[in-house]
């Protein structure tokens, strides 16, 4: 029987433990609107999951990326910073986190989003005690869907044999794919199941709350490569 302790939940945050998805989908829309005619807010809301530092280009292209893509950075984080107040948990997010550190299991945040961000959610969850390791877009290079984020995350871990992300969109099970980890997939960002399951979600539940009572422990596996 393999160690808990060696086996680890990798978690993203937005979408996946709190429900900010669309106000960051708002904040954006208001960014691009302060430098000319924003792309419509679907458009947008595609695009969250990814970094920032992808998801200018994604949405524009590589020249408005090169133009304008810090002050479009700079605007989000404006636009953000009083939607917060509205951010509220998940249904099951704390309980998934208690429950595989109950399991004896190990814990780490891995998300493409702002590092004050990430810490305000693990706050609002009151899950700090059990997380061992947090990292965000800021400890890259390249964010989500790259794999560099998941990569770091499991090296910062340490003596982890078995692991598994979690997390709401395409982009997440992208990385964890190039990364070697299997993924499973919550619907609270907005993507549907189809997809989901496409991009190659190992299972795909309508939020973390169903992957409690030990569903996200049938997943966790060895990482590959």
């Amino acid at each position: 029987m393999s160690d808990p302790s060696r086996t680890a939940v990798l978690l993203d945050v937005d979408g996946t433990l709190v429900d900010s998805t669309y106000h960051h989908a708002v904040a954006w829309f208001r960014a691009f609107s302060r430098h000319g005619t924003p792309p419509p807010m679907w458009e947008v809301h595609r695009a969250i999951g990814m970094g920032g530092d992808k998801l200018v280009a994604h949405i524009t292209d590589e020249e408005t990326e090169e133009r304008i893509g810090d002050a479009l950075r700079e605007a989000w984080r404006e636009e953000y910073l009083p939607l917060r107040e509205e951010i509220v948990a998940l249904p099951g997010a704390a309980d998934l986190v208690a429950e595989v550190r109950d399991h004896g299991g190990r814990v780490a945040i891995a998300s493409s989003g702002d590092p004050q961000f990430a810490r305000e959610a693990i706050e609002l969850l009151g899950i700090g005690k059990h997380v061992d390791v947090l990292l965000t877009s800021d400890d890259v290079d390249a964010s989500k869907p790259a794999p560099d984020l998941l990569q770091l995350t499991l090296d910062r871990l340490g003596d982890v044999d078995r692991a598994v992300l979690v997390g709401d969109t395409v982009y997440d099970v992208e990385s964890a794919r190039r990364a070697g980890l299997p993924c499973l997939a919550v619907r609270t960002g907005g993507f549907g199941q189809e997809e989901l399951k496409t991009a190659g979600a190992v299972k795909v539940s309508a939020s973390v709350a169903g992957l409690c009572s030990g569903a996200w422990l049938d997943h966790v596996a060895a990482r590959a490569g």
